[in-house]
């Protein structure tokens, strides 16, 4: 195998650009209230850009908080009102510093409805790998997972550390909250049939680039074993929508996908099926423009009905380098469900459409889903670097990071997933 170093393209809509503009306009409501916000209050302004639909609010030391006797280190920002909004995340400068605290916010929907508080994932579990070359460019920031929340139009958030008495100084520097608008950009007629969802391959001919040590090849693969699990219908990023100039044009393989790592969004489950598209343009753009990696983070994603999209682009049949599992992002496929599956359990249409999935991709390279194989870590996960770990050929994302993720009750579903999907190849 050999190394192959990928030329970073930065766009000029990433974050490594900033366009400010006074957009936001910041309205306080007493916490608790849930009532309609002041029309009185003054404005500040907000980082944002038209073309990038993200506004981007810094976050602020807050008034003494029941978050400790003295409330001390509680960052965020009053109620206010925003721009249109569908998700959001907290984003911080040094991408290998974690959020040692909580974070909750709450959002007020189009209709003028409050929701309650509502927690966001802090774990920096799902990044590229750190000897990578999308990881080595220094643009990448630390961030919660993102979530959704609809379309919205006013916003609350509080961020406190973990004992609730260190100073702000103990949280990471550079704190954002990121407002992302999906539909910036696309035109309002894309719309996605299940049913009738293209299975092409997007971007081919496009100049195939690598970031891992060892790699080699464009990805191609190919089914050397007499157990290929059949091909399921894959909607494209040209289907959900996907801005292709946000991205890298280059794209990052390795040789073959060996492990199928599962994980779920974190993203709330009240979502309609038809939303799926515009949940994954927001996290494609928060990934991409608020993170600043190449492109979103997962291989593929999968919504409750069932429907399969690709997620970062390169050929859905090859083995594009994701950045979903740090340590074991080499030979190796991420697909997330999208919502979140702790306490609730994922629809039958879901894990059918994972074990497919799975079967057609490990089928690619010979590989039984219900067996398994010794894995090296790249590091920067669960596992130091050079650390071999034997793992299941579908495993959960808590196998290579120490995360939740991909929710108890997804997690309990796994066997059932390889021997579903050792089904579909005929084993």
């Amino acid at each position: 195998m050999s190394t192959i170093f990928v030329m970073r393209a930065f766009i000029a809509s990433t974050i490594g650009v900033t366009c400010a503009a006074a957009l936001a306009v910041p309205l306080v409501v007493p916490l608790g209230t849930g009532s309609a916000v002041a029309a009185s209050a003054p404005r500040t302004a907000a980082t944002t850009t038209e073309a990038s639909g993200i506004q981007s609010l810094p976050l602020e030391p807050l008034a003494p908080a029941a978050r400790s006797a003295d409330g001390g280190g509680e960052v965020g920002l009053p109620a206010r009102e925003t721009e249109p909004f569908s998700l959001l995340g907290v984003v911080w400068a040094d991408a290998a510093e974690e959020l040692h605290g909580e974070a909750e916010v709450r959002t007020r929907a189009l209709d003028g409805e409050w929701s309650g508080w509502q927690p966001l994932e802090t774990h920096t579990d799902h990044a590229p790998d750190r000897n990578t070359a999308e990881a080595a460019a220094g643009a990448l920031r630390g961030g919660t997972a993102p979530l959704w929340v609809g379309a919205s139009d006013a916003v609350e958030v509080r961020v406190w550390p973990e004992d609730g008495t260190a100073p702000v100084t103990g949280l990471p520097e550079g704190l954002s909250l990121e407002l992302i608008d999906p539909d910036t950009g696309v035109d309002a007629a894309v719309a996605v049939d299940a049913a009738g969802t293209s299975v092409a391959t997007a971007d081919r001919g496009a100049t195939p680039a690598t970031g891992v040590s060892g790699v080699s090849g464009d990805g191609a693969q190919s089914a050397p074993a007499a157990y290929p699990g059949p091909r399921p219908p894959i909607t494209t990023r040209a289907g959900w929508g996907a801005d292709e100039s946000l991205r890298e044009s280059a794209f990052a393989y390795t040789d073959m996908v060996k492990t199928v790592f599962v994980h779920h969004t974190a993203g709330g489950n009240n979502y309609s099926c038809a939303e799926a598209p515009a949940i994954i343009r927001g996290i494609y753009r928060y990934h991409v423009q608020s993170q600043g990696w190449r492109d979103v983070g997962y291989n593929f994603f999968v919504d409750k009905c069932g429907t399969i999209y690709e997620g970062r682009a390169g050929g859905v049949d090859r083995a594009v380098q994701g950045a979903h599992t740090a340590g074991f992002n080499h030979n190796s496929m991420g697909v997330a469900l999208l919502g979140s599956h702790g306490s609730s359990a994922p629809t039958k249409e879901a894990l059918n459409a994972v074990s497919q999935l799975s079967a057609w991709k490990l089928g690619l390279s010979g590989i039984n889903p219900k067996s398994s194989r010794n894995r090296t870590s790249m590091g920067g996960g669960l596992y130091a670097k050079g650390v071999t770990v034997k793992m299941a050929n579908i495993s959960g994302h808590r196998d290579g990071f120490a995360t939740e993720c991909p929710g108890e009750q997804l997690y309990a579903q796994l066997p059932a997933i390889r021997s579903t999907a050792a089904g579909f190849q005929g084993r």
